[in-house]
């Protein structure tokens, strides 16, 4: 069965994005197309990339980063859930891709997104970073107001239909996360 992790794309204290990412999560879980994973990169307390080989040598060195590569590399794809930064995803995200490199290789990624205008210029800064990775990534997206699926803009309350664009990525997630299956198993015979 496929492996799909949902993974939170922040760290800040007092974050929206564990309650978004977790929305995320309960809508995946009911589904039996894939085996769903809350994965939140605050529990691997990652420094600032650390590592004096680079992660295209998959050398790991550090214990964080050999936990971290443990949890990513089973997966087949993963929904990248991000608030948007000043026009980019958060710095605690792009550090956390960055510290691997194979484990994230001919895998599928989808993504939700939230912010001013949605989360979409953070989406799209994380596309540019999912080509390099050899990511699949899916054109459906999710993205999130927080002047209207925020209340106070702090506690997360999704409009009515947002479930519905939730589940349009996950389809897609899956189609791709199964054919980038196929091309790692291509690659290894």
């Amino acid at each position: 069965m496929l492996k799909i992790a949902i993974l939170t794309g922040s760290t800040r204290p007092g974050r929206n994005n564990e309650a978004v990412a977790k929305w995320v999560y309960e809508i995946a879980r009911k589904r039996s197309d894939a085996q769903y994973e809350y994965v939140d990169i605050q529990a691997f307390d990652l420094p600032l990339l650390d590592e004096p080989v680079p992660p295209a040598m998959g050398k790991y060195s550090k214990p964080h980063t050999k936990a971290w590569a443990a949890k990513i590399a089973p997966c087949d794809g993963f929904v990248f859930v991000t608030p948007e930064y000043n026009h980019g995803t958060s710095a605690a995200l792009k550090n956390a891709i960055d510290f691997l490199y194979a484990e994230w290789n001919n895998k599928a990624a989808g993504f939700v997104s939230y912010g001013s205008a949605g989360g979409t210029r953070a989406v799209e800064h994380l596309r540019l970073i999912m080509g390099e990775l050899q990511i699949a990534d899916v054109r459906a997206q999710a993205t999130f107001n927080l002047s209207s699926d925020f209340e106070n803009y702090s506690v997360f309350k999704p409009a009515e239909g947002k479930e519905k664009t939730v589940t349009s990525m996950l389809d897609q997630l899956v189609v791709w996360a199964e054919a980038m299956r196929g091309v790692r198993e291509k690659k290894r015979a």
